[in-house]
Formats: C-alpha cells, structure tokens, sequence
C-alpha cells in the first residue's frame, strides 16, 4: 500500500519546502485531542490543556473533527488555491488569510472531510450542492455527538458565518498558546526546509526525500513519488489546472504522523515530521507486515521462544520442538527475512537467536506504522 505523487517533468523549482503555522497548529489540536498518538508531548499538552480557558475548551470541542479523526485540509488552504504557487504565509494572519480565499464549497468538503475518508481520493461532490453528501456529512457527523451534529448543520446552512467562527477560533487559539509555542519551534523548522531545500539544490529531488523520510521514495526515472502508507491513493503535481508543483512542511507536532494531501484539484502536499535523533526510524509497512505474518505461526512462536534466551543452533532447534532439520531452516527463513533472527557462526556450528531490540520495537513499529 502507498500514496503515489506523479512528478513526471516537474523541474526542482517547482518543489518547494515550506513551513506553515496554520498546519502546525493544526496539528498541536491533535496533539491535545489526541496525546496517545504523541508520547513525547504529554508535557506540553497537559500544560497547555489545564491552562485553556473554559470557553475555548468548548469550542475546540465543537470543532475538534477538524483534527482529531482525520487532518483537515483546511490547515492547508495554499493548496487549494487554483493556480496557485503553494506558498504559504509568513505567519498566522497570511495563512488565515490564504484560507479565506478558498471558495465555500472547497471549504466545506474539507471541513468535512471525516464524512467522506472513502472518498478522499475519487473527489467526493460538496455537501452544500449534493443532497446525498448532505445527509451524510449530518448522519456521521450525528455518530461524534450533538456538538458535531449543531456545527455541521450550520457550516450547511450559512458557511460564512462558520467560517468567521473557525477564523476567530484559531486567533483565540494563537492568542492562548500557539503564539508561544510557535516562536519555539518556528526556529527549528525553518532551519529544516532550508537544509532541504539546499539538499535539493546540489542532490536532487532522491537525496532530499530520504533526508525528508525513510516512507519516501523516489521511482528510477524520477517520474513518481511513492509514500510508504497504510493507505492508497495517487495524486498529480504536475496539472496545470492546479498550478504544477509540489509542497513540504516539516512540523515538530508531527511525529509518527507523515501526511499526504493529495485530495483532487488540490497542489500536492508531505507534511512531514522532523527528524529527532533519538527516535529509530520506524519500519516500513511491508517489513511490518513479514514481522506480524512471521510471528503469526505457533511453531514459530516457541522457536522465538528458545532463541530468546540463548543461541541455538539449527539441530538443537529441530531436537528441543520435536521437528526436523529441514522444517526448522525454513521457519528459520521467515524470520530472518522478517528482520528477527540473527546468525552466527562458532567452528562448524552456526547459531541462531532473536533480535530482542526489533522485537521490543515490534508494538512501538505497529503503531506508528498504523498512524503514519
């Protein structure tokens, strides 16, 4: 499974890294609606949770699907622009700015982008024009609660006043603690997109992406991006009705999240975490998905269960579980191609145990595997 971006003729010019504090913020929400998916911000978004007016704390509950079940692309309105060059703004009023300049019906399908996941990448009708995605925009947004089932009847019936709400929602929310935090991280992501864009400069579009992330990767013939997800999907950043071209955002809320915007008629966008050298890059989902299908056999599972303790070899495997030779080299195999087991040799004889430290990160890999 992956997202694949057609960069076929796009020129380095055309790709350009960014920062973004409406995104950023966007993503600081989830972070505070969500703090399981972020281990390493529990700090600051219990801080910042307790501070919170409480009149702001129900607002951001009244739109929290903005960013709690899925990443609006309302954080990301230089996208959708038509035409445009997919620059953002130089701070939150531009890019607030920029999102006023998205017409209704691009503003409310991305509003409610929630109601309509299975039809991201197909392009899915406006609500405000199609009955069909009226009612069901009212009947899932009814599944989250009153509060999301009064929000979306009136970005229904009169999305400029919404749309004020939503404006003014975010400036409060600058005002209570994104400001503050945005003067700490804007430093560091500033100083990322400029070394990947120098990156690109000298190394080309192959090197800068896998500075960017180990998901991403570049097609031979530098014609497609492919983004190591749990999800399908495919995008073009070279139609002309769009404005050709390519956007990065590096965010320090990110992390394990890596999205891709790639809904139709929109610029393409990776909105990707900065590196922290104290993480391990997580595996890729096809790696993942031979460690689940290894572990998944019980005779597999007791020969873990012996090489976890010491080395074996493969005729003390075959002796202990009561299997031949043979059958133990190939479960043997399987784990091995799934990155599990190690080899050793010692005279004649070679040895066989359990790689504990890819096994230990095997639930922390599941996990951001799932949620990249």
């Amino acid at each position: 499974m992956s997202v694949t971006i057609d960069i076929a003729g796009l020129g380095p010019e055309h790709i350009a890294f960014e920062t973004s504090p409406l995104a950023e913020l966007g993503l600081a929400l989830h972070a505070l609606s969500e703090p399981g998916h972020h281990p390493g911000l529990h700090g600051w978004a219990t801080a910042t949770a307790t501070a919170l007016e409480p009149d702001l704390a129900d607002r951001l509950l009244e739109a929290e699907f903005l960013w709690r079940n899925s990443f609006s692309d309302v954080f990301m309105p230089f996208a959708g622009i038509r035409g445009g060059d997919g620059r953002t703004g130089a701070d939150l009023a531009e890019d607030l700015d920029i999102l006023d300049r998205l017409d209704d019906e691009r503003f409310v399908t991305a509003a409610l982008e929630f109601t309509c996941t299975s039809l991201y990448g197909a392009g899915a009708p406006s609500p405000l024009s199609d009955p069909g995605m009226r009612a069901r925009a009212l009947d899932m947004a009814a599944a989250r609660g009153a509060r999301q089932t009064e929000f979306t009847q009136r970005l229904l019936a009169d999305p400029a006043s919404v749309r004020r709400w939503i404006r003014r929602l975010f400036e409060d929310c600058d005002e209570a603690f994104f400001a503050d935090t945005w003067r700490r991280v804007r430093v560091q992501l500033v100083a990322d997109a400029r070394h990947k864009t120098d990156m690109l400069r000298r190394k080309g579009i192959a090197e800068s992406l896998r500075a960017v992330s180990a998901a991403l990767a570049v097609d031979e013939d530098v014609k497609r991006i492919s983004v190591d997800k749990l999800a399908e999907g495919s995008t073009d950043a070279t139609d002309p009705a769009v404005g050709a071209g390519l956007t990065l955002i590096p965010t320090s809320f990110g992390w394990p999240h890596l999205m891709v915007l790639h809904a139709p008629g929109w610029r393409p966008v990776i909105h990707y975490p900065v590196h922290r050298p104290e993480l391990p890059a997580p595996a890729s989902v096809e790696q993942l998905q031979l460690r689940m299908e290894a572990l998944a056999h019980p005779m597999r599972m007791r020969l873990c269960r012996n090489i976890a303790r010491s080395p074996y070899t493969t005729g003390e495997l075959a002796d202990t579980n009561g299997i031949t030779a043979p059958e133990v080299s190939r479960h043997l195999t399987v784990l091995k191609r799934a990155g599990l087991v190690t080899t050793r040799r010692r005279g004649r004889y070679v040895l066989h145990q359990l790689d504990l430290t890819v096994v230990a990160r095997l639930g922390s890999d599941f996990l951001e595997g799932i949620l990249r």
